[in-house]
């Protein structure tokens, strides 16, 4: 019988991003999974709130954490893991592929002496790699097509797919990044689907369509019956649906500021001889301009 392990998820709504609190009850340990470090565009101001709100969670339900843990560099929010790694001791991780990110990235803010070796994480996880969170068994899937670097997180019961499928309403992740596949993520979607039905998934984002209330949580089998862009489909018309629609998107508005904090392990630019930091926006250098 699959264990199941307890799954807290925390909405963040001025990113709509979720992160994870995913603990073993037996044992008390658990992992963070795509924690939020904030920041404020207009200001340029950073905070902790949302990583401390999960720091809080772990020490009321006297939890220990094992594994902070990205599914790939985001490119809407910053990355918390550097500084829970801080506050817990605990190790990061992130794809292996994490590397294929860096060295594209590198080019483009022109880091010529940038290290894009993944030594910014303390494991870089490949497909079928294992781990526990407790005595919970863990494996990793190689989930590629948002981007080259993104996994899934399969723990005991639960699966957390990232941007690759969202809430069945929503639909499935953008393929049009650097790097991105709308084959290679359609690809990656048939390999989560291929989990026992009954397994639990668990997004990384949720745009509350209609202006729904915030939700993270479906199943294997909810995604193949009901997801807009799956159900029904085949490998051409998903992909034909996904590209059309990808062209209607603009880039997110922190792409470009958060991938240079993201591809370093979520660790902020280091202070110049002023003592502050800056983000260093190169111009022209994604398509998906939004002139309207």
């Amino acid at each position: 019988m699959t264990a199941r392990p307890e799954v807290k998820g925390f909405f963040d709504k001025r990113t709509w991003s979720v992160q994870y609190v995913v603990s073993d009850p037996k044992t008390k340990r658990c992992a963070i999974i795509d924690p939020v470090l904030d920041y404020d565009e207009k200001s340029g101001s950073t905070g902790t709130m949302n990583a401390d709100a999960l720091l809080d969670y772990v020490k009321e339900q006297g939890l220990a954490v094992e594994w902070i843990l990205d599914t790939h560099p985001h490119a809407d929010h910053f990355s918390a893991a550097h500084y829970l790694h801080e506050k817990t001791g605990a190790p990061t991780a992130i794809g292996a592929h994490v590397t294929d990110v860096q060295k594209l990235w590198k080019g483009l803010y022109n880091w010529p002496d940038f290290p894009a070796d993944g030594s910014q994480w303390d494991r870089l996880f490949e497909h079928g790699d294992r781990f526990k969170v407790g005595e919970i068994d863990a494996h990793v899937l190689f989930s590629p097509g948002h981007t080259l670097a993104s996994i899934t997180y399969v723990i005991g019961d639960a699966a957390f797919v990232h941007d690759t499928l969202f809430m069945p309403d929503s639909g499935t992740a953008r393929a049009d990044f650097p790097g991105g596949s709308a084959a290679a993520l359609w690809a990656s979607i048939q390999e989560i689907l291929r989990l026992p039905d009954e397994t639990r998934l668990f997004t990384g984002h949720d745009y509350q369509p209609d202006g729904r209330e915030p939700l993270w949580e479906s199943s294997v089998a909810e995604q193949k019956q009901k997801n807009d862009h799956v159900a029904g489909k085949d490998e051409s018309t998903y992909i034909a649906l996904r590209q059309a629609r990808d062209k209607t998107l603009p880039m997110p508005k922190l792409i470009l500021h958060a991938l240079q904090v993201n591809i370093r392990g979520g660790r902020l630019p280091e202070p110049e001889a002023n003592g502050k930091r800056y983000i260093k926006i190169p111009l022209d250098a994604l398509p998906g301009a939004d002139w309207g």
